[in-house]
């Protein structure tokens, strides 16, 4: 975990869905969400864009820790296929950086509810 202060590594957007850090290391995030009421579709499932925005925190995360807090990165491009509903709990995205250029980072992530899979992403950062 980074001894950061929790304002670096938090933006307001992940605390207003109520994403919790749960893991960062070099080059990897782990970051928890629940099924909270405001966050289900008119189906009652998590909402795909949900999940997409606790892809693309954890992915920003795993980008920041491997090429240091004092550098931005945004996303180029992002792709996911979304494997499974998630009804109830919590999901757990793991991300790792695949390649890390000067410029250009390759990340993927899982979305995980215990050992199932509910959700795979890749993305695209560029170091601003």
């Amino acid at each position: 975990m980074t001894d950061l202060p929790e304002e670096q590594v938090r933006s307001a957007f992940s605390q207003l869905l109520g994403c919790r850090l749960q893991r960062l290391d070099q080059g990897v995030a782990e970051v928890a969400l629940a099924l909270e009421p405001h966050l289900r579709n008119r189906g009652g499932k998590l909402h795909g864009g949900a999940i997409f925005s606790l892809v693309d925190i954890a992915m920003g995360l795993a980008c920041s820790s491997a090429h240091g807090f004092d550098k931005q990165s945004v996303t180029v491009e992002c792709k996911i296929n979304y494997l499974r509903p998630v009804s109830e709990g919590e999901v757990l995205c793991v991300a790792r950086v695949l390649q890390a250029g000067r410029r250009i980072l390759v990340v993927d992530a899982d979305v995980l509810q215990g050992e199932k899979l509910m959700a795979r992403a890749q993305g695209t950062f560029t170091v601003l």
